[in-house]
């Protein structure tokens, strides 16, 4: 065990005292052999110091297209997801003909994708993702990594209706702390509801936006009572339209009588 160790240590050795040696060379061909020996071994930290200079040495050639491409993809491969993404933009941008082209746009939503977060957190990354991937899409509809693409960009969306619900719970869990939050719920289901309609949690947001506006109406100020008591009660009837067998039913049968019964005094 003992001598395995100091071979061990011994190859390192040599290794860390190879790689010094290239990094200090001002021979750029042995430079950029020792990159892509570097990149297919996966060593992509001492890959991609070498190939991030090697893109400004041999611009203006195709080393410097494979380079560029490499070095955005040892970025990615090391989980610099948010350098990643500006390399591979660049590199569409400056190699829009490359063969490597269609895969670097892929992976500009493919950087996205690893920086989206918890949907309880800011899902801009998923919104650039969303959007990333939708113009590879279009660009290269016949591409093999189009079901791909379209699968992220399905558990994004996913993830974007999770956010908007959880958005409208936060705002009717506030109830009146600081102020009446339960409008904020019924516009914010609202809106979740317009954009995401095929949502899992469309019964629930439903009955949110009934439950807030019973509560706002049982709360109301006397001149704006029999607004919201009707208000309340047309959304009960839409509620029910829409789910006659709903788990809520009790809840909402209970709304109704109570509101039908304050509205008998106007």
């Amino acid at each position: 065990m003992r001598k395995l160790i100091v071979l061990t240590a011994l190859v390192l050795l040599a290794s860390c005292s190879e790689y010094q040696k290239v990094l200090k060379s001002t021979d750029y061909d042995l430079k950029y052999e020792k990159a892509l020996e570097y990149y297919e071994e996966e060593d992509y930290m001492r890959a991609s110091t070498l190939l991030q200079e090697l893109i400004s040495v041999f611009m203006g050639t195709d080393r410097a297209e494979e380079a560029h491409y490499k070095y955005a993809y040892s970025l990615y491969n090391m989980r610099d997801y948010i350098s990643a993404v500006h390399f591979f933009r660049e590199f569409v941008k400056k190699y829009p003909n490359s063969e490597y082209a269609e895969d670097a746009q892929f992976m500009v939503g493919a950087s996205y994708y690893q920086q989206s977060p918890n949907p309880r957190l800011d899902q801009t990354d998923t919104h650039n993702a969303i959007e990333a991937f939708n113009l590879f899409m279009n660009l290269y509809p016949n591409s093999p990594k189009v079901e791909a693409a379209n699968q992220m960009v399905e558990e994004m969306r996913n993830k974007l209706v999770y956010k908007s619900y959880l958005n409208a719970k936060l705002y009717y869990n506030l109830g009146t702390y600081l102020g009446n939050n339960y409008q904020a719920a019924v516009i914010t289901a609202r809106n979740s509801l317009d954009e995401f309609p095929d949502t899992k949690h469309r019964e629930e947001l439903s009955f949110l936006i009934l439950d807030s506006l019973y509560i706002q109406a049982m709360n109301s100020v006397p001149e704006k009572e029999e607004e919201r008591l009707r208000r309340t009660l047309d959304e009960y009837y839409a509620f029910i339209n829409d789910f006659p067998e709903s788990s809520y039913m009790k809840e909402a049968n209970k709304i109704f009588e109570d509101v039908t019964r304050m509205l008998k005094k106007y």
